[in-house]
C-alpha cells in the first residue's frame, strides 16, 4: 500500500488526472452495464427518484453532520492520522475551483450509482460498504483513514436505505468531497504561501 502512495506522489499532474478520470470512467461503465443487466426501466428510474426535502434533509444535512465530525477530528487528533501520503493534495491542490467541483460531482455520481444503486440494491449494505472501502485501497496503510471510509460508506448506505434515492447519497458524497477538496485547495494552499 505504501508503494501505491509513493507511486502517486511521483506521478506528474497529467498522469494523476488521467488515472483519476480513467477510474471514474470505469466505475460509470460498470454501473451502466450492471444497470442494463439488473434493472428494468421502472426500477432504474426509482433509484433516481428526486424529492427535494429528502435531498435537503438527508443529503445536505448528512453531509453537514459528517463534515462537522471530520473538522472536529482534524482539530483534535494527531495530524499523522490524516496523512494519506499526499495523494489528496496531489489530486486537488493545483486544480481550479470549477475543476474541483466537476471532479467531485463526477466521483460522487460514479461511486454512488455503482455502490449504492447497483451493489447495495442487489447485494446489501455490508457488501456495498466493504467493496467501497476496498476501492479506497490507499487508506489500508492508515487504519484511521480506512475506518473513516468504512463508516462513511455505511452512513451513505443507511441514507440510501432510508430514502431509496441516489440523489440523496450523491448530494451528500459530493458535498463532503467538495468541501474537503476545497479545504485542501484553499486553506492548505494559503498555509504554504505564508
Amino acid at each position: 500500500m505504501k508503494r501505491q502512495s509513493e507511486q502517486i506522489r511521483h506521478m506528474t499532474d497529467r498522469e494523476v488526472l488521467f488515472h483519476l478520470y480513467l477510474t471514474q470512467a470505469l466505475l460509470l461503465a460498470a454501473a451502466g452495464i450492471a444497470s442494463l443487466l439488473l434493472f428494468d426501466g421502472a426500477e432504474w428510474r426509482r433509484l433516481w427518484r428526486f424529492a427535494a426535502d429528502d435531498v435537503l434533509i438527508y443529503g445536505v444535512g448528512g453531509a453537514a453532520a459528517v463534515l462537522a465530525v471530520e473538522f472536529w477530528a482534524m482539530r483534535c487528533l494527531p495530524n499523522d492520522w490524516y496523512d494519506d501520503g499526499g495523494v489528496n493534495e496531489k489530486i486537488f491542490r493545483r486544480r481550479s475551483v470549477p475543476h474541483i467541483v466537476f471532479l467531485c460531482a463526477l466521483i460522487a455520481l460514479a461511486e454512488e450509482w455503482l455502490f449504492r444503486g447497483v451493489v447495495q440494491t442487489h447485494g446489501g449494505l455490508w457488501a456495498a460498504s466493504a467493496i467501497f472501502a476496498l476501492l479506497h485501497v490507499r487508506y489500508l496503510e492508515k487504519w484511521f483513514l480506512f475506518l473513516l471510509v468504512v463508516l462513511l460508506s455505511l452512513f451513505l448506505g443507511v441514507l440510501y436505505e432510508q430514502t431509496g434515492s441516489l440523489w440523496v447519497t450523491v448530494t451528500a458524497h459530493f458535498l463532503i468531497d467538495v468541501v474537503l477538496a476545497l479545504e485542501i485547495r484553499l486553506h492548505r494552499g494559503m498555509e504554504e504561501r505564508e
